[in-house]
């Protein structure tokens, strides 16, 4: 048996190679490509917009969307960085439509009461200490409330850097920024944090 009547192991296969697959019809690549890149979209959405259930339905949107424009991708990115762009544009959309929504609303705190509960860092379980877990949680829950009350703009920065752990070049082709623009809006951002974090991290 010759290598090109080897059957395709997806699983195998770098972004690119998967990208090239889907568009001549092969489905299970583009079902790896969403198994591969659906947690940390996932993690990134729900960062974002402080819902569970939104930020998995927009994850879903995202990867259909995707799937629907494969002909745009030009490949001068990475998949993921295209992918990451596009939901990064449909959670905006959802948030200025809930913005809309709630604007009847006085006092609308969803998203920092959301992310209060549970800000998806590094693992806490890293102690048997009951009363230092008790003190990470407390933290956690005051991160997601601080990270809450920044503006769009500026959480989504934050979410990509210090959460998701991108480069500077991979957030500002996904926000579709210059890196100046990236950096200006992290140290404001980083800035408003350590302001309203400092009692409880000194």
């Amino acid at each position: 048996m010759n290598d090109s009547s080897k059957p395709i192991n997806p699983h195998e296969l770098d972004d690119a190679e998967l990208v090239d697959l889907t568009r001549n019809g092969k489905t299970r690549a583009y079902d790896e490509l969403v198994r591969r890149h659906s947690r940390k979209l996932h993690a990134m959405l729900y960062q974002m917009i402080g819902s569970e259930a939104d930020a998995y339905d927009i994850a879903q949107e995202s990867f259909l969307k995707a799937y629907n424009s494969l002909h745009y991708f030009n490949g001068k990115s990475t998949f993921y960085t295209w992918l990451y762009s596009i939901a990064a544009n449909q959670a905006r959309n959802f948030l200025r439509r809930r913005k809309r929504e709630n604007s009847y609303s006085i006092d609308n705190d969803e998203h920092g009461d959301a992310l209060e509960k549970d800000v998806r860092l590094a693992d806490t379980s890293i102690t048997s200490d009951p009363a230092r877990q008790a003190y990470i949680s407390d933290l956690k829950a005051k991160l997601g409330k601080a990270l809450g009350s920044l503006s769009e703009k500026h959480r989504e920065v934050v979410t990509l850097f210090d959460i998701q752990g991108m480069s500077y070049a991979e957030i500002a082709a996904i926000l579709h920024i210059s890196e100046g623009t990236l950096r200006s809006r992290l140290h404001y951002a980083h800035k408003q944090l350590q302001g309203m974090l400092s009692d409880e991290v000194s």
